[in-house]
Order: C-alpha cells, then structure tokens, then sequence
C-alpha cells in the first residue's frame, strides 16, 4: 500500500499519516471536553476523511500539472485549487444544515492537511532514521 501511494507523490504516505495521527490526537484530547461527543466525532472524522480526500487529489494535480507547460500548469492547479476548497465549503455546509456532525470540528479536521504538511519534514527524518 504504502508502495502504491509512493507512486502517486513520494510525500503522500507520511502527509496521510500526520492526518490521521492528527485527527486521533483531536479525537483523544478534545473528545471528553466536548458535550455533544457523538457530533464533535462525527464532524472530526468526516473533516478528516475530507483532508485524506485533499491530499490525494493535490498528488494528482500536482503530478499532471508538472506534464503542462507553464500556464497550462497554473491554469490546471489554479481550477484543481479552487474545485478542493468548493467541496470544503460544501461539506461544511452540509453538515451546518443537517446538524449530523459538528462543522468546527470538521474544520479542525481539514487542518490536520495543514498541521501533517507542516510536520512533513519531522515524520521524513523520523523514517529515514528507523529505514
């Protein structure tokens, strides 16, 4: 699997785990502050499936955008970026007018994106150390 996902970016497993481990440590830590626990953890995990979802499709962009010349590159990520952000505000809207799942705590689950990316070179030195 982890082969597979190399394939498509080599940053892919590592920025899937930091979503993941991220979501985990929000579930934990957060998840006995919270009153509506069966919301916070239905809006967590579905904003951070949401944020796996992000990450695959930035990988896929990013790999045929590099087959285009430069403004075909840009136009291409530019459109990609725009259509990401679109389906982001669509589940958060979804779940703000369904009441299913708690819209902060999806958002905190999108930005495990952001935390995992920003953590990338930590988890890159932690596997090159244990390989």
């Amino acid at each position: 699997m982890r082969t597979r996902l190399r394939k498509i970016n080599t940053a892919l497993p590592g920025l899937l785990l930091g979503i993941i481990l991220f979501g985990i440590l929000c579930q934990v830590l957060v998840f006995f502050l919270v009153e509506d626990k069966t919301g916070y953890s239905i809006g967590l995990w579905v904003g951070v499936f949401t944020a796996v979802f992000m990450a695959f499709h930035m990988a896929v962009t990013l790999n045929t955008a590099v087959e285009r010349d430069v403004k075909g590159a840009q136009a291409s990520a530019t459109r990609q970026n725009i259509f990401r952000y679109f389906i982001v505000v669509v589940i958060l809207g979804i779940l703000m007018l369904t009441e299913v799942g708690n819209p902060l705590a999806a958002f905190a689950g999108v930005m495990g994106l952001k935390v995992s990316a920003y953590m990338q070179p930590l988890f890159a030195r932690l596997s090159h150390r244990g390989a």
